[in-house]
């Protein structure tokens, strides 16, 4: 299935493979924002055992639990920001459960370790959309709701 990924779903435009499924299959992410891309795209892509590979171990859950309803539209980086061994990136990512729209904007703590970098924490906020029809559609498409997602 991952090969049949055209465009990467955290949002460069890029090939899937080319992109964060380089980093799914093992190459380093060179800043603390491709590492977040990554992970957008890892949790678009139900890819638990790359989020948890890249969470730092004293912060790291046991396991990651989804109910398989949670659809991961559209991440926008906010900021970022690399000072040595440590980094912050400011995201806002659109998702969709059921046919409820929300936004979770965080400001992520990323620090370096022997040359890689993980996920350490930081602390979301969620807010619900209610995007009307002629509004345009949160996933990023920049056609109007009733004729995109809204359908």
């Amino acid at each position: 299935m991952l090969d049949t990924i055209r465009v990467c779903p955290c949002g460069s435009g890029r090939d899937y493979l080319a992109c964060c499924g380089a980093f799914h299959e093992g190459e380093l992410a060179a800043t603390p924002e491709a590492l977040m891309r990554s992970r957008f795209s890892a949790f678009a892509l139900d890819r638990h055992d790359y989020l948890l590979a890249s969470w730092h171990p004293k912060t790291r859950p046991d396991s990651i639990e989804t109910n398989g309803t949670i659809q991961w539209m559209r991440l926008e980086i906010l900021g970022s920001e690399t000072q040595g061994d440590s980094g912050n990136v400011h995201f806002r990512a659109t998702f969709r459960e059921a046919r409820h729209w929300q936004v979770l904007e965080e400001n992520s703590r990323f620090v370096r370790e022997d040359g890689r970098w993980y996920y350490l924490d930081g602390v979301p906020s969620v807010t619900r959309l209610k995007p009307g029809r002629n509004d345009p559609c949160p996933c990023g498409s920049q056609r109007k709701f009733k004729s995109c997602c809204g359908r």
